[in-house]
């Protein structure tokens, strides 16, 4: 199924977006970081086959939006898109790393907007910054690497890095992901490298983790065995002390899971929503 393109107006921006027309209740594709709404497109093909409504949308200062030029916060703009593509049911959010943040904090903001949650590596607002020398021993110097090209202004070397560390994962040979895989990885990521560090980042100021006992819905967490060791371990965390919530290990797979094996994770998305 092909999608149709979409705009969605919140808060002095344009959002822009994928979607897949389908039946049953919505899902919303939430990006990475390092990512924007292309991520999603083979996931969301093979969910929209399946008769699924579905929408991807960019972020502001991913892809086709620009950066914010004033203090706004993520999870009110997926607010925003629900009211507009979901209005009257609950959806499912699907957020990978940055965008699992955003739908965490959304189950907290409007839970009875949600119907359900799956995570990829989903970073977790309130939680402390990483002991720097353990990331970068967990990275097997990559941290380092990548914090020394950002400084330097080495934007295509920040890229490449960026790309080694999330695609591949930190274990994986530098290539494990090659082809069409890797080509968008590195187009999508530098859109965010050559936006910036933003003035506005879209915080919603929550501390989701103390707080994710509140979150009761039911609630898919799963992260690839070749993501960085804190990944992988944050992550067992939250399923644990989310009330109804399953882990779930990719073997094989690094941070970005859906960009090399989109039949796999479009199977996690489908068997979760039943």
């Amino acid at each position: 199924m092909t999608y149709e393109a979409v705009e969605i107006a919140t808060g002095g921006a344009t959002l822009v977006g994928d979607r897949w027309h389908g039946a049953g209740a919505t899902i919303v594709l939430l990006h990475a970081g390092v990512c924007d709404r292309r991520s999603w497109r083979e996931v969301g093909a093979r969910l929209g086959d399946a008769g699924r409504d579905v929408v991807a949308y960019d972020r502001r200062g991913f892809g086709d939006v620009p950066p914010a030029g004033a203090p706004f916060r993520h999870v009110d703009d997926v607010i925003a898109v629900l009211d507009a593509v979901s209005p009257d049911a609950p959806a499912w959010l699907v957020g990978s790393s940055m965008g699992g943040q955003v739908a965490l904090d959304a189950a907290l903001e409007a839970p009875e907007r949600i119907a359900g949650l799956v995570l990829l590596a989903p970073a977790i607002s309130g939680d402390p910054e990483p002991d720097e020398e353990a990331v970068n021993a967990e990275t097997g110097g990559l941290a380092d690497a990548i914090d020394a090209a950002w400084t330097a202004g080495a934007q295509e070397e920040c890229n490449r890095l960026e790309v080694r560390l999330w695609l591949d994962g930190p274990a994986g040979p530098e290539g494990r992901v090659s082809g069409p895989p890797r080509e968008l990885a590195l187009d999508m990521n530098r859109i965010v490298i050559a936006n910036g560090e933003p003035d506005a980042d879209g915080a919603s100021g929550l501390d989701a983790a103390s707080r994710v006992h509140e979150i009761a819905i039911q609630t898919i967490v799963a992260c690839g065995e070749l993501d960085i060791a804190l990944k992988v371990r944050r992550s067992a965390e939250l399923a644990d002390a989310l009330p109804n919530a399953t882990y779930r290990s990719l073997p094989g797979r690094a941070h970005l899971p859906y960009l090399e094996a989109p039949d796999e994770i479009a199977g996690l998305i489908m068997a979760a929503i039943g």
